[in-house]
């Protein structure tokens, strides 16, 4: 896994990670995560996994939001997964959430295996997002739940214009002296420029048989989060 060009990225940015990604969203990050552990719960599900899970704060909120499920979070980045790790046995969720090193490219699952499968800030990083999109598909339940947390850039004045001067000016440069990594803050706005605005989104996640998609904007439209069914 440390092959990859994301993985490495990750894997040095790792220690601030956490700090980082509250502090540049100011803490809204963690809201986020609860509206999206609250959308899985509507259904109940049993058997969950988190992609791109990181250093598992979705899969705790998942936790606390559906007592009633196992969930298998899952990362390319192992040192992320430590951190992550860390912090489940520090909460003693140990036999409710299973942290694994993978690739959402090939996930090591069945068809059919999942009730519900989500993604906060990481489906932006897949190496081959019609692939992950795919596997998403494969392995959840018919009628199983796709909840995805994205990024995207606001479209309304003045919130289109004030945010991207802090996500390519600001951000790029806090992340840098705060991260000593000179790359990462700077592939995040990037990133999110290139991914496909919500309306394509959608329409993606149908190419895969992810249908009846919904998506709700978070706090004027930084955030995007995502709901689908299994065809």
């Amino acid at each position: 896994m440390s092959a990859s060009p994301i993985a490495g990225m990750f894997d040095r940015i790792s220690p601030k990670y956490d700090a980082l990604n509250h502090l540049l969203s100011l803490n809204i990050d963690k809201v986020w995560r609860r509206k999206t552990a609250k959308a899985v719960a509507k259904s109940q599900p049993k058997a969950i996994l988190d992609l791109a899970t990181g250093t598992a704060d979705l899969a705790l909120a998942l936790a606390k939001r559906n007592p009633q499920a196992h969930i298998i979070g899952m990362d390319i980045s192992e040192k992320m997964l430590d951190i992550g790790k860390a912090k489940v046995a520090q909460r003693m969720m140990e036999s409710q959430i299973e942290l694994r090193l993978g690739d959402a490219a090939a996930l090591p699952f069945g068809s059919d295996s999942f009730d519900a499968v989500t993604v906060a800030f990481g489906v932006r990083n897949f190496e081959n997002l019609g692939k992950g999109l795919s596997e998403i598909s494969r392995v959840l339940k018919p009628g199983g739940q796709a909840v995805i947390l994205e990024f995207s850039m606001p479209e309304g004045f003045p919130v289109k214009q004030l945010y991207r001067f802090y996500f390519k000016r600001l951000l790029p440069f806090i992340g840098r002296i705060v991260s000593k990594d000179k790359g990462a803050y700077t592939y995040l706005p990037a990133s999110v420029e290139r991914f496909p605005k919500p309306k394509a989104f959608l329409e993606l996640l149908a190419q895969h048989e992810l249908i009846h998609g919904t998506v709700r904007p978070l706090t004027f439209g930084i955030a995007s989060l995502y709901c689908a069914e299994r065809q």
